[in-house]
């Protein structure tokens, strides 16, 4: 594991996060993303070498919504970057800890994403990211 590369959080509301979040920074975000396969849009702040990922549910039925539904708006994940996403899911695999999904998927901002179930990390939901080569 690199660095944090970015924490996400969960909002209801994507372009009223976006005003809140760009007079928390002193500048505006600086790209805005749809992932259609997670049922989200995103938007990106740049905050020394890391970055916050807000996201929108698009459908109630994704990942994001329910997490909004059980626990409200807020911290979703806290993201690392990593140069070797597969060998870094065989070694988190035989630590014994279960990852939500076994194989890499394609992420917002260029990124191969697999994410820990968060009862592995105290309730913290991990993803591991890797920038598509």
């Amino acid at each position: 594991m690199k660095k944090i590369e970015h924490i996400g959080i969960a909002v209801n509301d994507l372009e009223e996060a976006n005003k809140i979040y760009a007079a928390v920074m002193g500048k505006p975000h600086y790209k805005k993303e749809a992932v259609v396969s997670e049922g989200v849009n995103t938007s990106f702040f740049e905050i020394g070498e890391s970055k916050i990922e807000l996201l929108a549910a698009t459908s109630e039925d994704s990942a994001i919504a329910k997490s909004i539904l059980k626990r409200g708006e807020g911290m979703h994940h806290i993201a690392f970057a990593v140069d070797d996403i597969e060998a870094e899911i065989k070694r988190l695999k035989n630590e014994g800890f279960q990852l939500l999904n076994e194989q890499p998927k394609t992420g917002a901002d260029n990124k191969l994403v697999v994410f820990m179930h968060p009862k592995e990390a105290n309730g913290v939901l991990i993803e591991l990211c890797q920038e598509i080569r």
